[in-house]
């Protein structure tokens, strides 16, 4: 008789779609626990290989370490907030998720809001059922031949886009990060964000919530909106004003709006609440049936490639090791930094990118390289999680090229890498950086359009461009200062006296952009920006 060996054990934490537990079933032994109960869940991950969980069960790196067998956390959604993927990094755990499996319920519940805003049909049910019939109170408007404006072209941007499409409408878009061709093949004018304020009859928010997106549409956007406009957010809580955004329907300026998220969740008060021309859900974006299914399907499949050694399209932090030499290893982190410096500074989408990479780490194969700085191009702009295996993708949609170019002389340095491009204005942005060893290891800026800088890649960094002067550094200094942000460096660089002038600081946390917007009216700044280089 032969014996089989054990299979592998997928712990299931939290319930899963019988679709998804079939393509798991005959591999693998499938074992389930309610993630909730913690110590339950601790001694069932003693033998798992896999653990699959939605957003109730917490796996953090008590959890990993209770798991010495453990090869794959999978997370059934988009989010991966309930995972700790440092940790599991750390140990070696490859993490997934579902990136796209929410995104057509996304765009759908958009479309929902917004007709229901148009035609006043929460109001007009609640009325009825109440037993009122008051037809001409709930007198709506009709969408064929109105301007939607559209603030976030990613995935989610786009199905909406493609579905309002077949109303009839004319489209406008606000997204930097988005080549003009890519947005006019999809029928869509891309536009500054004030004129799609000024132009929309509908405007509808699919944005990341980052420092520098949250609180984007608030008081002073929605008094330069044009009267009768309709705001629909269900994208991320905090990107709209909810108090500016009440005040304006309550002034009459703003006709209605359709909000399914909000600044702290669960929400059961808002100034939103009280008012009958808005429509709100409970963050019900990804909640159809449709969807639920798309995640659990997809994390099992990966879950499965991942177990069998083959490539897993979803994951989150690919490992690299024994593919990558380790001369190369210490500048992916470096390399995905300077991505994201870059894309700070430009403010907006490249036409091109080229990542240099000089000295001797060259005679390595430094293409991962180009891999982890686009990742970094776009950490902090797209919607979704961004990873080694999707931001190739991601470039591509936009339209953006990404170079590779290499040299033996580093020139000052043992080793460099300078991520450069140019805007469609054709504005030349450029961003270097190296890697110390001694006296510890730490990723340095050491440029930034020509100016020479020798700073930590770390942290939250804020930039400001102006005409060098006395005064300058105690006036951001105290702006900074009152809006509770502390500094704890500054470099000032410069290539002649009362010219043209760079300030770098390291603040102890995020600078609001109302602090950065008015620190840089103070000196008359030319340019600014700020890029959270923290540990994620």
């Amino acid at each position: 008789m032969t014996l089989t060996a054990d299979r592998p054990v997928v712990l299931i934490a939290e319930e899963l779609a019988p679709s998804a537990l079939e393509v798991l079933a005959d591999d693998f032994d499938v074992r389930h626990v309610d993630g909730t109960d913690r110590a339950a869940l601790l001694s069932a991950l003693a033998d798992a290989e896999a653990v699959i969980v939605r957003s109730a069960t917490r796996i953090n790196a008590e959890a990993i370490a209770a798991a010495p067998k453990l090869k794959v956390a999978a997370r059934a959604g988009v989010g991966l907030d309930n995972v700790e993927v440092s940790a599991a990094t750390a140990r070696g755990v490859m993490v997934v998720n579902a990136p796209t499996s929410n995104i057509v319920s996304a765009a759908e519940q958009a479309v929902t809001l917004l007709l229901a805003v148009a035609r006043n049909t929460a109001s007009a049910n609640a009325s009825l059922k109440a037993g009122q019939w008051k037809r001409s109170k709930y007198t709506g408007v009709e969408i064929c031949g109105k301007t939607v404006g559209i603030v976030g072209l990613g995935r989610i941007g786009v199905l909406f886009a493609q579905r309002m499409a077949a109303f009839g409408v004319r489209l406008i878009a606000y997204d930097p990060y988005i080549q003009p061709a890519r947005a006019a093949a999809l029928g869509v004018r891309l536009v500054g964000l004030d004129e799609l304020l000024r132009e929309s009859d509908f405007i509808s928010i699919h944005l990341p919530k980052t420092p520098e997106t949250i609180g984007l549409i608030g008081a002073k956007e929605l008094a330069q909106a044009k009267p009768g406009v309709r705001v629909i957010n269900a994208a991320r809580g905090g990107l709209v004003d909810e108090q500016a955004l009440a005040d304006a329907i309550a002034d009459g300026r703003v006709a209605g709006a359709g909000v399914d998220v909000f600044a702290k969740e669960p929400c059961t008060e808002s100034p939103l609440f009280g008012l009958d021309k808005v429509i709100v859900t409970p963050h019900l974006g990804a909640s159809t049936a449709e969807a639920q299914d798309k995640a659990g399907l997809a994390v099992a499949r990966s879950v499965k490639l991942a177990l069998q050694g083959e490539f897993v399209p979803d994951a989150v932090n690919v490992q690299t090791g024994g593919v990558v030499a380790e001369d190369v290893r210490p500048l992916l982190p470096l390399a995905e930094k300077l991505g994201r410096v870059f894309t700070a500074l430009a403010g907006g989408i490249a036409a091109s990118v080229t990542v240099e990479v000089r000295g001797e780490v060259v005679a390595n194969d430094v293409s991962v390289l180009r891999l982890a700085a686009t990742k970094g191009l776009f950490a902090h702009v797209v919607e979704e999680q961004v990873t080694y295996v999707n931001a190739p993708l991601l470039a591509a949609d936009r339209g953006l090229e990404v170079g590779l170019t290499t040299s033996p002389e580093g020139g000052a340095y043992d080793t460099l890498v300078v991520v450069r491009g140019a805007k469609p204005s054709g504005r030349v942005v450029s961003v270097a950086g190296t890697f110390v060893s001694s006296p510890r290891e730490t990723a340095k800026l050491t440029e930034l359009d020509g100016y020479d800088l020798d700073l930590a890649a770390d942290g939250v960094l804020v930039f400001f461009r102006y005409s060098d002067r006395p005064g300058i550094v105690g006036a951001v200094g105290s702006i900074l200062g009152t809006s509770g942000v502390n500094i704890a460096s500054m470099q000032v660089s410069r290539r002649e006296v009362g010219g043209e002038a760079l300030m770098t600081l390291t603040v102890d946390s995020p600078v609001s952009a109302e602090a950065l917007a008015r620190a840089a009216e103070a000196i008359g700044a030319t340019a600014w920006s700020t890029v959270d280089l923290s540990a994620e």
